[in-house]
């Protein structure tokens, strides 16, 4: 009853994604700006606290019948003549989270990296960047769904190293080396190879991106990743994204080769729809395919959900109230007996605010 009650007032509480895998541009002139996010979960399978799990198997929302600080984000940027700079702050359990490989400080260095553009269609940045790869990112307000999907949270974060990006009108090439996927600090690691190809049409209202990552993490170690993102414009009223990704890893045998190896993969469809200014739904459906515990996650299993969340737009400040329902072929889920179970539905609502 609860969820048909919450799925209804979401639905009936009002009758487009702007999205883009682009990097900001740093400015002529000095400009701040930042974010807080805070939101409440709520599992309804309620799991006993000696579970040891909150039904929740993705990032940034690992909580149960608890108000939880998401993120305080303040960004720096600056750009005089062809260089320039991006400082990006946060602090909070996201920030934590995002930058795992890190410290467990709370506070976390999401982007610091300079640029220099000896051009209007080649720009050269070195530093620490938030991940191409996927739909999804890492700042609430850049999401219309609050809880995040599976390819986001078992894919890459973060990449660390140089890049060019070389713009030539509609279409866009990125090409670089960085350290493996995650870590700022990676001494005597082998590199990555990561690398984007972009396009749209003349009136923008189709994107297309096509990243890569991949490199050996260790030297017995290979891994590729391959992911695509399409958006798609079709009114001021509605939008469609997707995401598809595939990763795969394989370890060295004892002839020295690489054979075959495990991989995971994933698909999503995003639908928008925005009927007033102040209100829009995003439905979201993700297959999750890990049968073989290629993710970090380990599942052996597959995995779909379905996420509907709203946003009301009050100014700077967006509310996002949302019901994801998660179903595996496995009882990766617990029940507040105890029992394994495939499902489990969780509801929550977030305060977002960007200034």
């Amino acid at each position: 009853m609860l969820r048909k009650i919450f799925s209804t007032a979401i639905v009936m509480s009002g009758a487009f994604l702007c999205y883009s895998q682009d990097s900001t541009e740093a400015t002529a002139k000095p400009l701040i700006s930042g974010s807080v996010d805070v939101y409440y979960r709520y599992n309804l399978n309620n799991p006993k606290k000696d579970a040891g799990t909150f039904n929740n198997y993705t990032s940034f929302t690992n909580s149960h019948n608890s108000f939880e600080l998401g993120m305080a984000s303040i960004k720096f940027e600056h750009a005089i003549g062809k260089v320039g700079v991006v400082a990006d702050l946060g602090f909070g359990k996201r920030a934590e989270d995002f930058s795992y490989t890190d410290e467990k400080t709370m506070v976390a260095i999401k982007q610091a990296y300079v640029t220099y553009a000896p051009s209007d269609k080649l720009k050269f940045s070195a530093g620490s960047w938030a991940t191409h790869i996927g739909y999804e990112l890492v700042d609430a307000y850049l999401n219309r769904n609050y809880s995040m999907s599976y390819m986001f949270s078992y894919g890459p974060f973060f990449h660390t190293g140089v890049k060019a990006d070389l713009t030539l009108g509609k279409t866009g090439l990125m090409v670089g080396i960085a350290n493996p996927s995650d870590l700022k600090s990676a001494n005597f690691s082998n590199k990555f190879l990561i690398a984007q190809l972009s396009t749209s049409t003349k009136d923008s209202k189709l994107k297309a991106w096509l990243n890569y990552q991949g490199g050996k993490p260790e030297d017995s170690i290979r891994t590729h990743q391959f992911d695509l993102v399409v958006s798609s414009t079709l009114s001021s009223k509605f939008s469609i994204g997707y995401n598809g990704t595939v990763s795969s890893s394989s370890v060295k045998d004892v002839t020295g080769k690489f054979p075959d190896g495990d991989s995971w993969w994933g698909s999503a469809l995003y639908l928008n729809v925005d009927p007033c200014s102040s209100f829009g739904l995003t439905l979201r459906g993700e297959y999750f395919d890990d049968k073989k515990g290629a993710s970090a996650g380990a599942f052996n299993a597959s995995i779909f959900e379905t996420t509907l969340s709203a946003n009301f737009r009050i100014g700077s400040l967006t509310i996002i109230p949302e019901l994801r329902l998660d179903n595996a072929n496995e009882e990766i889920f617990i029940k507040h007996s105890g029992a394994g179970t495939k499902s489990t539905t969780s509801a929550l609502v977030a305060a977002v605010y960007k200034f």
